[in-house]
């Protein structure tokens, strides 16, 4: 059967992009830096063995906080370097729609990310040694950190797309995920009750990043969470594809 256009420039546009992290040192470093940084925060700072529980709870509670400073620095090449380099104008010229180039490098960068957490399971295996935790919970919160990934990565990936330097693209994506991220924060959540409805401050905290990702923490799958992170997702790809098509029509 023969693929659609659209869907053979997103797998094509995929490899290219996944080849070029793993051919270049920046996946690799990503991904030890990330398992050293998680491990630190897991067994230093959340006392993963002084609790004395089997659970992952102090593993993911340090998700957010590490994703919002990995994950940029993995998408900021994105776009940002395309454009340095000038490979960009080949890819404007490719007879492809642009999400379906979007999506391709969204994808790559997403899947640099999921071998991170991948490769985060022996700790899984070590707790299931070491007591009975509720393993059905720990799935829901990797599937959770999953999404949760491809949201700061889609931030990254607009970020990049409109502008050329890669350090402006990794602090600007770091600066707009930690706003989402602080928002369900409850020194934030005070800090809007002295000024509006206690309902509204409520309001705004269920933007945050923080509030759907602590539900899955729990194990609670909820519809409202997920169509939070995909929408997320679909957001900033979306803001990409404009920003990438303004260039192309430029």
């Amino acid at each position: 059967m023969k693929k659609r256009p659209g869907i053979a420039s997103m797998t094509a546009v995929y490899r290219r992009e996944l080849l070029s992290y793993l051919t270049t040192p920046t996946a690799y470093v990503f991904v030890a830096v990330f398992l050293f940084a998680i491990g630190l925060f897991t067994f230093q700072i959340g006392g993963f063995f002084e609790a004395r529980r089997a659970d992952l709870s102090s593993f993911f509670a340090f998700h957010p906080w590490i994703f919002m400073v990995f994950l940029p620095a993995v998408a900021m090449r994105l776009w940002a370097e395309e454009s340095r380099s000038g490979a960009i104008e080949l890819l404007m010229t490719l007879p492809a729609p642009t999400w379906s180039l979007v999506v391709g490098k969204f994808l790559a960068a997403w899947t640099i990310a999921a071998a991170a957490l991948l490769l985060t399971t022996p700790l899984w295996i070590t707790v299931n040694l070491l007591g009975s935790p509720d393993n059905a919970a720990i799935f829901t919160a990797y599937l959770a950190s999953l999404l949760m990934a491809g949201a700061y990565i889609a931030i990254g990936s607009a970020m990049s797309s409109i502008t050329q330097a890669q350090i402006v693209a990794f602090v600007l994506a770091v600066l707009v995920a930690f706003l989402l991220t602080a928002l369900g924060l409850p020194l934030v959540l005070d800090f809007f009750n002295e000024f509006v409805p206690g309902a509204v401050a409520e309001a705004i905290a269920r933007f945050s990043i923080l509030y759907h990702f602590d539900a899955a923490q729990r194990g609670v799958v909820e519809f409202r969470s997920v169509f939070y992170f995909i929408s997320l997702i679909a957001l900033c790809l979306g803001f990409t594809a404009l920003a990438v098509d303004a260039r192309r029509g430029g």
